[in-house]
Order: structure tokens, then C-alpha cells, then sequence
């Protein structure tokens, strides 16, 4: 599958980016998988001067970076104050699934009417990837192969709009995956809610994909608020 240069890098954690990647984009991918991925810790303040030190980027990089982020909700600007990771709440994560209930449901029939053979082997690798993870206990593999998973089901729908839009919402929902991934049984749930899902969208079946996606957002908001 031939993936844009700025879509690979944002699947990556520590890795630089693509010589053709500009250091703004750079910056502002890295800085969101750290965020989404809790390394940054949701209420935490960021210290400018010390990402800059840590992630090798200048102050012009970082802070388009953070404005950025910003209007992603993400992060919030305090004049005065500094840069705070957005906190996490219960109403955050509800009003994000019900707009994720809409665009996925529709993306998943896009994709499945779209859908290359390389996707399909792409999105089966994901799966690979999230269970050797889910053995490893390792939440933030998880996070990513999760993340690589519904990333990669947006681009099957082709659709350049709806892509922006869910990297967004993925983006900030991800930050609640965590909490939910933590829950008895929930990882081995996921895993096989993922493969189902592939199996419709290999059957170009968009009616059954947008079902079952819906069901997986909707397990997603039970976690959410058994965790609460």
C-alpha cells in the first residue's frame, strides 16, 4: 500500500520524519503522537523551551506545532501561563463517540466499496500487530496498532475530506483508549471486533462494515463509562 509520507510518519513514535516533511509537519506529528499516546499527560504543562531541547526542533517548528494542536483540542494556550495538555472528561469522550458514530459508519461504507487487495493485507497486518501487542501487555503498541488500524480504514474511503476529519477525531479519542484498553478482557474484544470488521470490508459488505464499526464505537462507550 503506498502511503503519503506525512500519513507513514504519523504512525511512528520516535522516528524522523521524511526528508520531504517539513520541519513544521514533523513537529507537529510527533508532538501529537506524544500527546495521544500519554506521554504527555493529559493537565500537564509543556515547557517550551524543554520540548525544543527534547525533540530537536526549533521554536518556530514547536510553536505552529502547538497552535495546531491547539485548534484540534489537544492543547490549550494559557496567556501567561503556558502550554496545557487538554484534561480528559467523561462529556469530552461521549460528545467525540457520537461524532465518531457518524463519520466511521460512513467511511466504512466508502471503504468497503473502495478498498484495495493491499489495504485489505495492510489492515490484516495491523490486527498481527495490535495482538502481538495485546501478548506483550503493551498498551502504547496497542494505542498505535489501534490507531494504525482505523487510519488506514479512512484512507480506503478515498474520500481526502472525511480522511482530515476523522485524523482529528481519532486523534483526540485516542487519549481515552488508554483508560478503556485497561478494562478485564477489553484488548482481546478489540482484537476480535478488528478482524470481523476486516472480513466485511474484504467482502466489499459496507452494510455489515458500518454495523459492526458502529457496535465497536458503541463497546468503546461502554469501556468509557464503566471506567468512569
Amino acid at each position: 500500500m503506498a502511503e503519503s509520507p506525512a500519513f507513514t510518519a504519523s504512525l511512528l513514535t520516535e522516528l524522523a520524519a521524511p526528508a520531504d516533511i517539513s520541519q513544521n509537519e514533523s513537529a507537529y506529528l510527533t508532538l501529537q503522537n506524544r500527546i495521544v499516546t500519554l506521554q504527555y499527560k493529559p493537565g500537564e504543562y509543556l515547557n517550551t523551551a524543554a520540548v525544543m531541547e527534547s525533540l530537536g526542533y526549533g521554536r518556530t517548528p514547536i510553536n505552529h506545532a502547538l497552535h495546531r494542536l491547539a485548534t484540534e483540542g489537544l492543547v490549550q494556550i494559557l496567556p501567561r501561563k503556558g502550554v496545557l495538555v487538554a484534561p480528559l472528561s467523561i462529556d469530552d469522550a461521549l460528545n467525540l463517540i457520537d461524532v465518531r458514530l457518524v463519520n466511521e459508519t460512513l467511511c466504512a461504507r466508502l471503504a468497503a466499496q473502495r478498498i484495495t487487495a493491499d489495504q485489505i493485507d495492510a489492515l490484516h497486518s495491523s490486527v498481527r500487530q495490535f495482538e502481538a501487542a495485546m501478548h506483550e501487555r503493551d498498551i502504547v503498541g496497542c494505542m498505535q496498532a489501534d490507531r494504525v488500524f482505523h487510519e488506514y480504514i479512512a484512507l480506503a474511503c478515498a474520500n481526502p475530506v472525511l480522511i482530515d476529519v476523522l485524523r482529528v477525531l481519532h486523534a483526540r479519542a485516542q487519549r481515552f483508549w488508554a483508560i478503556s484498553m485497561t478494562a478485564a478482557g477489553h484488548m482481546q474484544h478489540i482484537l476480535d471486533e478488528h478482524s470481523l470488521i476486516v472480513d466485511t470490508l474484504a467482502a466489499h459488505d459496507g452494510e455489515a462494515a458500518a454495523k459492526l464499526v458502529a457496535e465497536h464505537i458503541e463497546s468503546f462507550r461502554t469501556s468509557i463509562l464503566q471506567r468512569s
